[in-house]
């Protein structure tokens, strides 16, 4: 018999999935984890019938919620990922010469040692225990609203805004986020899709835009979400991704990201532009 996974995107829309082999069932305090082993993307994990990141296309999302907002900041020493327990972003961020610190706070330990496993090619800075890598188990929500003026950059690698990821898509997170980065400090946020998740995108960039004087969304192709084009928003107290010089930056091991992509993945069609008026 035939085996088939299906995400709804909507409720009149779904990604459906032939799959070879299930290779992990579980569910943790928070949500059920899934690992799945696919024709069309290969390994994919699931976390409460979501599609959360899959073998054949994570590096696109992954190196665009890293490196686009590092290199905006020209000298990030003391990183913060938020979620992220599949480990992809925290491995794009220590190859950034400049990070001395990489904290990574996940609420779900579960996810982080089944992706450890299963995902081996995503988590390979935890598996190896990378110097610069500091992972905590914890809410991320409660970490925030401790910390003080101490971050460079903090990337919210979180989950779809439903279960344990829904706290970090609010006004009182942003504000904590605000409070937790230096003077001049900026994070960045998956903020799903341009497409279908419309009424969200539009009051995320309201609140991120009433704190951060610097506001900017980016957009990164990636097949296994919700129209295939993903939106990232981030806040800056005071450097600007428009100004990079791209000529300085050095080049990284990366399959999409690349100087070029720095600047060109801010160029927004009319219609987002008319959604975040």
């Amino acid at each position: 018999m035939e085996l088939w996974i299906t995400e709804w995107q909507t409720k009149n829309l779904g990604l459906t999935c032939r799959v070879k082999e299930a290779l992990f069932t579980g569910r943790s305090e928070f949500q059920e984890v899934v690992v799945v082993d696919t024709d069309e993307f290969g390994r994919m994990l699931v976390l409460d019938g979501v599609f959360q990141t899959s073998i054949f296309d994570e590096f696109v999302y992954h190196e665009m919620i890293a490196h686009v907002p590092l290199f905006t900041h020209p000298n990030p020493k003391n990183v913060l990922v938020i979620g992220g327990g599949d480990g992809g972003t925290i491995r794009e961020v220590v190859k950034h010469p400049s990070v001395e610190r990489a904290e990574m706070v996940e609420i779900d330990g579960l996810v982080v040692e089944v992706c450890k496993k299963y995902l081996p090619e995503i988590s390979e800075a935890l598996i190896n225990n990378h110097p610069k890598v500091h992972l905590k188990i914890d809410d991320g929500i409660k970490h925030m609203k401790e910390a003080e003026n101490f971050y460079d950059v903090i990337i919210v690698d979180c989950s779809d805004p439903i279960g344990p990821g829904e706290g970090l898509f609010t006004y009182e997170f942003y504000k904590d986020v605000y409070k937790a980065l230096k003077a001049d400090g900026l994070f960045v946020q998956q903020t799903e899709s341009p497409f279908f998740h419309q009424p969200l995108v539009k009051r995320l960039w309201k609140d991120i835009s009433s704190l951060f004087p610097i506001t900017r969304m980016y957009l990164a192709q990636i097949p296994l979400y919700p129209g295939g084009t993903h939106c990232f928003t981030i806040g800056s107290k005071q450097y600007d991704p428009l100004n990079v010089d791209t000529a300085k930056l050095p080049k990284l091991n990366t399959r999409y990201y690349n100087r070029d992509i720095q600047k060109s993945c801010f160029v927004l069609p009319n219609f987002i532009q008319e959604l975040l008026k």
